[in-house]
């Protein structure tokens, strides 16, 4: 990992709300990763799951545009293959599952609004820690 810099994963909502839907929630988040103090840490599956989101119809993405919104992303992202980590949340939704195991394998922060991941907070202990888009800014405020 980069020294200086904070990791977070991010699912791939709010990666559409910082990109594509530029929400003004998640601005923070932006700026922290255009600024380079914050990274996101990504795997091949869920950057995978970036690339074929923004195909989908309901975007309306030119492929030029969804080119740019993944080249921006890529830059803001390091690539990690975690080892497996015991105690990992599980999910409902299986789809939702390579984003918990990379938070948990690096042992940092996913960032999330999707409903099943954030119930996942009610666990006791929950590996890895899980923060909604806005928590995650006042996680970011409140840091070093």
């Amino acid at each position: 990992m980069n020294e200086g810099s904070r990791f977070v994963v991010l699912d791939t909502n709010v990666v559409l709300d910082l990109l594509h839907f530029d929400d003004t929630l998640t601005r923070p988040l932006r700026t922290a990763l255009e600024a380079g103090e914050l990274r996101g840490a990504a795997s091949e599956a869920t950057f995978a799951e970036w690339t074929r989101v923004l195909a989908y119809p309901v975007f309306g993405l030119a492929p030029a545009r969804q080119a740019e919104l993944t080249a921006r992303y890529r830059a803001w992202c390091d690539f990690f293959a975690p080892p497996p980590v015991p105690g990992v949340a599980c999910c409902r939704d299986r789809d939702d599952q390579k984003f918990l195991e990379i938070a948990a394998g690096l042992a940092i922060p996913l960032v999330s609004r999707d409903r099943a991941i954030l119930q996942l907070r009610r666990r006791r202990n929950p590996l890895p820690r899980i923060f909604s888009p806005l928590e995650s800014c006042a996680w970011l405020a409140e840091r070093p």
